[in-house]
C-alpha cells in the first residue's frame, strides 16, 4: 500500500493571536517531514465557512507552498470542489496545471461537491443541481487540460467560447483524477466514471473489502472513463496516532480523533451554526463524556504492531493507500511529528517493500478492461484549424485600449485575416464584437468521435492509464 497525510487545518476555539498562522507552518513543517521521511501523499481539502473543523479555503496556495519544501511526495487536492458557484472549471484547469508545474509533476486531482450547506448555501449551488454540476465541471475540466484548443461550451451548469487553456500540466494528459466518497453508491460511481475513488468514511475491514471488490468490478464492466486517463485506485483514510505505549498514544491523539468527528457531524449532520459565535470545542467538551466507543475506527491510534495489524486488514483487502488523520482537534505539532517518524521506522516498511510488486501486476491486470473502457467513451470533437473562432482585440473595435502608442501599434500589427489566410488559406469564424457571443453553433464541440487509436498503459509509479490527448 501507498501512505498519505490528510489535512483540515482544524481549529478549535478559542482562537488567540497567532494560532492560525502556527497552525499553518506546522502543517508545512509536518509535510516536509514526511516526504523525507518517504511517505507517498499529502492530501489537502477545500472547505469554506467550517469554523473550527476545517480553515482549508485555498488549498491551491498551501499545496504550492508545500511543492517547494519537498521533493517526491505527491500533492494531492482532497478534494477541488467542482460545481461551478464554487470554482470556473476554467480556473481549476489553470491552477492544476500550475501547482503540476512548480511542483514537477506530483498532483493528485481530487474532486468534489459538498456536502455542508454554508458552504453550498454561501456560494449559491442548489442542494438538488450539485451532483450534475460537478459531473459537467469535471468532465469539462478535463477536456481543457487535455485539448489545443479547447473547442467552447455550452452547459447546463456554465458556458464559455472556444480558448486555449494555458498552461498545460506536466503530467499527460492531465494529472490522476478521483472523486470523494462517502458511501458505497459514490464508490461505483467513480469506478463507472474511471477515476479514483478517495473514501472519507471509517469503516472496517470487512465493508472495506466489498467496497474495493464492488469498486474494481464495476470498472472492469461498465467503466466509461469521464477523464482523458483512468485512475483505478481507492484511498481510505484512517486515524493515526503512535506510540510505543498504547495509553499513551490514546492520551495523545484520541481527543483529537473524537473533535474530528463530532465537528464533521456538527457540519455535516446535526449541528446549528451561528457563523462567527458557536463555539464548537465547547460543545465537544461538553458531549465527550456521553461519546460511544467507535472501537475499530480507532484502530490507527495504536502501538507500532498494533498498527500493522490495523493496515494488514486494509491491505488484504486490496485498498491501495491509507491517509492518516493526524492533525485533529488539538493535537500537539510535537507529537505528530514522533508519530510520524516511529511509522517510518517500525511500520511503513512492511508495506512499501512490496508495492513495486503489487503495482506492476495490478497494471496488467486492468490493461485490457481500461483498453475496453477507452473504446466506450465519446470525446468531444476537436475544432479544425479554420473552425477556431478568431478574436478581435478590443483596440481594433473602438471600444478600448486607448493610449499614445495604440494606433501605431496597430498599423504595424499584421491583420488577422491576412495572417489567418496566410497560415490556413482562408478564414475562420469571429466571435461576436465584445466576445459576447460565436457566430457559429455554440452546441457544435460538444459533438463526438471515437479514439483512432487505443490507449496505453503508464509506468506503474503513476498507477493510470492514459488515452490519446484528443481522437
Amino acid at each position: 500500500m501507498r501512505f498519505g497525510t490528510f489535512y483540515e487545518h482544524q481549529l478549535p476555539r478559542p482562537w488567540t493571536e497567532g494560532l492560525e498562522q502556527k497552525l499553518f507552518q506546522d502543517a508545512l513543517d509536518q509535510v516536509e517531514l514526511a516526504d523525507r521521511l518517504g511517505m507517498d501523499n499529502v492530501w489537502e481539502v477545500e472547505h469554506h465557512f467550517l469554523e473550527e473543523y476545517s480553515h482549508s479555503s485555498a488549498p491551491e496556495i498551501f499545496l504550492a507552498a508545500c511543492s517547494q519544501r519537498t521533493r517526491q511526495i505527491r500533492l494531492g487536492h482532497g478534494i477541488v470542489l467542482m460545481p461551478p458557484g464554487y470554482n470556473h472549471p476554467a480556473r481549476v484547469a489553470e491552477r492544476i496545471a500550475t501547482l503540476d508545474l512548480v511542483s514537477n509533476g506530483r498532483v493528485e486531482w481530487g474532486t468534489g461537491e459538498s456536502s455542508a450547506l454554508l458552504e453550498l448555501g454561501g456560494y449559491g449551488v442548489a442542494v438538488a443541481d450539485k451532483r450534475n454540476a460537478w459531473r459537467e465541471a469535471v468532465e469539462q475540466c478535463a477536456n481543457m487540460l487535455a485539448m489545443d484548443p479547447y473547442p467552447g461550451f455550452k452547459g447546463e451548469f456554465f458556458s464559455m467560447p472556444a480558448r486555449n487553456i494555458v498552461p498545460k500540466p506536466v503530467q499527460k494528459p492531465h494529472p490522476p483524477l478521483w472523486v470523494a466518497c462517502s458511501n458505497r453508491e459514490t464508490i461505483k460511481l467513480a469506478a463507472r466514471l474511471g477515476i479514483g475513488a478517495l473514501t472519507f468514511a471509517f469503516v472496517d475491514p470487512n465493508e472495506a473489502r466489498q467496497w474495493v471488490d464492488d469498486y474494481y468490478r464495476i470498472l472492469k464492466e461498465e467503466c466509461v472513463p469521464i477523464g482523458h486517463a483512468v485512475n483505478a485506485n481507492i484511498a481510505m483514510v484512517s486515524s493515526f496516532g503512535l506510540h510505543q505505549d498504547v495509553g499513551e498514544a490514546r492520551k495523545r491523539f484520541q481527543d483529537g480523533f473524537r473533535f474530528f468527528q463530532f465537528a464533521l457531524g456538527w457540519h455535516y449532520g446535526f449541528g446549528e451554526q451561528i457563523p462567527g459565535r458557536s463555539n464548537i470545542w465547547e460543545k465537544f467538551q461538553a458531549a465527550l463524556p456521553n461519546m460511544p466507543d467507535v472501537g475499530a475506527a480507532e484502530g490507527g491510534i495504536n502501538t507500532p504492531e498494533g498498527l500493522r495489524e490495523h493496515l494488514r486488514k486494509f491491505d488484504a483487502c486490496g485498498v491501495d493507500q491509507v491517509s492518516f488523520i493526524q492533525q485533529g482537534g488539538r493535537n500537539k505539532h510535537e507529537h505528530i511529528c514522533e508519530a510520524l517518524e516511529l511509522f517510518a521506522a517500525e511500520v511503513m516498511p512492511e508495506f512499501k517493500e512490496r508495492e513495486a510488486e503489487r503495482v506492476k501486476k495490478k497494471d496488467e491486470e486492468l490493461a485490457p478492461f481500461i483498453e475496453a473502457a477507452f473504446k466506450r467513451k465519446e470525446y468531444m470533437k476537436p475544432l479544425a484549424d479554420d473552425e477556431i473562432p478568431h478574436v478581435i482585440a478590443l483596440g481594433r473595435q473602438g471600444r478600448g485600449g486607448s493610449g499614445p502608442h495604440r494606433p501605431a501599434l496597430a498599423a504595424a500589427a499584421p491583420s488577422t485575416h491576412r495572417v489567418a489566410r496566410g497560415l490556413r488559406g482562408g478564414r475562420g469564424p469571429q466571435e461576436d464584437r465584445g466576445g459576447e457571443g460565436l457566430r457559429r453553433d455554440p452546441s457544435k464541440p460538444a459533438g463526438s468521435v471515437r479514439p483512432p487509436c487505443a490507449p496505453s498503459v503508464t509506468s506503474c509509479c503513476t498507477r493510470r492509464a492514459t488515452s490519446p490527448a484528443s481522437p
